[in-house]
């Protein structure tokens, strides 16, 4: 499937700006709060933006630096930033030391860094019209919502080609703004990194998405949550959180093993073997496979352009993904996993990129 490698770690990261965030909290819950401040003078951050990971759930600082958060249980990546201070992260839960009295301190940007100027540069003049279709199907995707989604100020891009090297960077000079019409959400994006290597077809894409949630009529409302249990079903989120309450059968997922050297997939009959699965004793799970995983999915059809993309038999009714560990990964109640950079997705999860996204404390009705 070359053209459609993924590999993806999200982060969120905002400019000063104040939410006010009302959230229904549903079963078990915790709160984190804390200081955000100066980590040279001490001196408090007013403003501070305070945020989990690939959530709806932000706030700011009040003028003591103090923020408050009301979380579902699981796992999370707090992060913190503010205008002119490098951005931190830290990954918390309801048994995070000290949740409840966080000091969170940021350190000055080192300005001289900003001051340099590049005389040489490889960027290409019009790269939006050159380039502008690529990217958006290698960050938005191809399929059926990617075409509900809208990048509102593509002006901000900027697009650097290196012949030499074959490859394709892009970066933006201020958040990417997307309005996702086909599952109700706004997405303010820091785009960090976009490397595309035409060589070998990776793409490698970080950045700090925060999803809102849009507003609109009744009917709109309807549709929304309709297309966002299409998009839940099958994805990585709802098998994560299946392996962890130990469902995987029950909503329509087979694991085969494919070992190096032999590629011929062999069904993994019990997912739940300790040599590969382990409830931890705070009750998350631990994951380790010798190899690469393959997942089918049978509860639903993939969509008609993946199998004439991928060239696949039109009457395929099953979602193949393979998932290759760099190492074990730790699984939380809310469907959060880490670390993420150690799970890179192939097939069918590779060609679900940011258009079909839902955030961690989405929960179908």
């Amino acid at each position: 499937m070359k053209g459609y490698f993924l590999y993806m770690r999200f982060k969120i990261i905002l400019t000063l700006i104040s939410w006010s965030v009302v959230t229904t909290v549903v079963g078990q819950s915790f709160v984190a709060t804390g200081k955000v401040v100066d980590k040279s003078t001490g001196a408090t951050l007013q403003g501070a933006s305070v945020f989990c990971q690939n959530t709806t759930f932000g706030t700011a600082t009040n003028a003591e630096g103090i923020f408050t958060l009301y979380l579902p249980n699981g796992g999370y990546d707090l992060v913190v930033s503010f205008s002119g201070y490098e951005t931190i992260s830290q990954r918390i839960n309801s048994s995070t030391e000290n949740v409840k009295n966080l000091v969170i301190e940021l350190k000055q940007k080192d300005k001289s860094l900003e001051e340099v100027s590049i005389t040489v540069t490889n960027e290409v003049k019009d790269g939006w019209v050159k380039y502008g279709d690529f990217f958006r199907e290698q960050f938005l995707g191809l399929t059926e919502n990617s075409a509900s989604c809208k990048i509102e100020n593509p002006e901000s891009l900027r697009f650097f080609f290196s012949k030499k090297k074959n490859r394709l960077k892009v970066s933006s000079k201020e958040e990417i703004r997307i309005i996702n019409s086909a599952l109700g959400y706004t997405i303010r994006y820091q785009l960090d990194s976009f490397i595309h290597e035409y060589g070998s077809g990776l793409t490698q894409t970080t950045g700090f998405p925060f999803f809102e949630e849009m507003k609109g009529s009744e009917e709109d409302s309807t549709t929304w949550e309709k297309n966002r249990e299409k998009a839940y079903y099958g994805s990585v989120l709802h098998f994560m959180r299946c392996y962890y309450d130990s469902t995987l059968k029950e909503n329509g997922y087979k694991l085969e093993l494919i070992r190096a050297g032999n590629e011929k997939p062999r069904p993994l009959l019990n997912p739940y073997d300790s040599a590969v699965y382990e409830v931890m004793d705070n009750r998350d799970v631990e994951l380790r496979f010798p190899g690469k995983l393959r997942v089918v999915y049978s509860e639903e059809k993939p969509e008609a352009k993946y199998l004439v993309v991928n060239k696949l038999a039109a009457g395929t009714t099953i979602q193949i993904s393979v998932v290759d560990f760099a190492d074990a990964i730790v699984i939380e109640e809310n469907g959060y996993f880490y670390d993420q950079k150690d799970l890179l997705s192939l097939g069918y999860w590779s060609w679900e990129k940011l258009a079909d996204f839902l955030p961690y404390n989405y929960e179908p009705k």
